[in-house]
């Protein structure tokens, strides 16, 4: 987590000088284009604090009442993200649009321009930087922030362009209504933010973090391992919570039990490239399942193996035995 808190306050004191910036271009310019970035950049401020304390209290250890810890905090906190962007990018298209009605001249316009592709460049930079870093920990936080970061790159890429040919083709309104075009995708962008982290909020299930497990689950497959099903996955900030059944042969012993589980556990902690929480119930298998267990020399078969039963999303999400398939 010290990383992480790293990350964001750089971003955070960066965001800052940045915005301050973006609103002398702003102030020398009076351009509306402009303004729609220097609006963004309070956002980024307000974000990144925020961030930066979602980052603080989700690495607070597990207590009475948070069991699971406080990870879902950093959803709140992308939450709070992508509604002030959204929010951002309205009051910019309502600005905009009554600027397009009653134009004003603009100054400066080639200083402006420098300026705002000066801050894109390293706002671009820092974005990619904490992408990278927030799938390598990982921190849904900072993959966030950095995502709008790098969105705010983009803004500023068609601000300069924008401002260039307001320059050389003196056509006022030309501000306005690139404005309203940078609203709307502001708007979108904000929107995308507000999905993934209600996703988060309600456990919807990551169906990318979950097919990696189980690539990693096939890849290291082992013969008393028979079925895998019901299992469940819930991200809490940065850890994974899985439960699942898993069908072992019914003459293992409560050792060999928990020895196979521990196996399960520490190989996708190991192989899946996230920190897993597994909560395993073990099963016993039946008659039923020979025809698909690969067990060797078992003192109970009842028919010879007959079928590979690779585990898939549809079926180990099932809350029954592959025999019933």
């Amino acid at each position: 987590m010290h990383q992480q808190k790293r990350i964001i306050l750089i971003s955070l004191i960066t965001g800052i000088v940045l915005m301050m910036a973006k609103f002398l271009a702003y102030f020398l310019t009076s351009s509306n284009f402009i303004l729609t970035d220097a609006a963004e950049s309070i956002v980024n401020v307000v974000a990144s604090s925020f961030a930066f304390f979602s980052i603080y209290l989700s690495a607070l250890p597990r207590d009475e009442n948070h069991p699971y810890g406080h990870g879902k905090v950093e959803y709140f906190s992308v939450f709070l993200e992508g509604g002030l962007i959204v929010i951002a990018g309205i009051l910019i298209v309502v600005k905009s649009v009554y600027s397009l009605l009653e134009p004003h001249a603009i100054n400066d316009i080639l200083t402006g321009a420098i300026i705002i592709g000066i801050t894109g460049a390293v706002n671009g930079g820092l974005g990619y930087y904490m992408i990278q870093q927030g799938k390598k920990l990982p921190s849904i936080t900072l993959e966030a922030d950095g995502r709008h970061l790098l969105t705010d790159m983009v803004t500023s890429l068609g601000l300069v362009v924008g401002l260039l040919l307001i320059y050389f083709t003196d056509i006022l309104w030309l501000d306005s209504g690139l404005s309203i075009v940078v609203g709307l995708y502001i708007v979108f962008t904000g929107y995308k933010l507000l999905r993934k982290s209600i996703a988060g909020l309600m456990d919807e299930t990551d169906f990318g973090v979950v097919t990696n497990i189980l690539k990693v689950l096939n890849d290291k497959r082992k013969e008393e391992w028979i079925d895998i099903h019901n299992l469940r996955a819930q991200k809490y900030g940065s850890e994974l919570h899985i439960d699942c059944h898993l069908t072992l042969p019914n003459y293992f012993d409560l050792n060999r039990v928990h020895e196979e589980v521990s196996l399960v556990d520490k190989m996708i902690n190991t192989e899946a490239g996230v920190k897993t929480e597994l909560f395993i119930h073990t099963d016993p298998c039946l008659p039923e399942c020979c025809h698909y267990c690969s067990m060797p020399n078992c003192p109970i078969r009842f028919e010879p193996k007959r079928v590979q039963i690779e585990w898939t999303l549809d079926k180990v999400m099932r809350n029954k035995k592959h025999f019933d398939l």
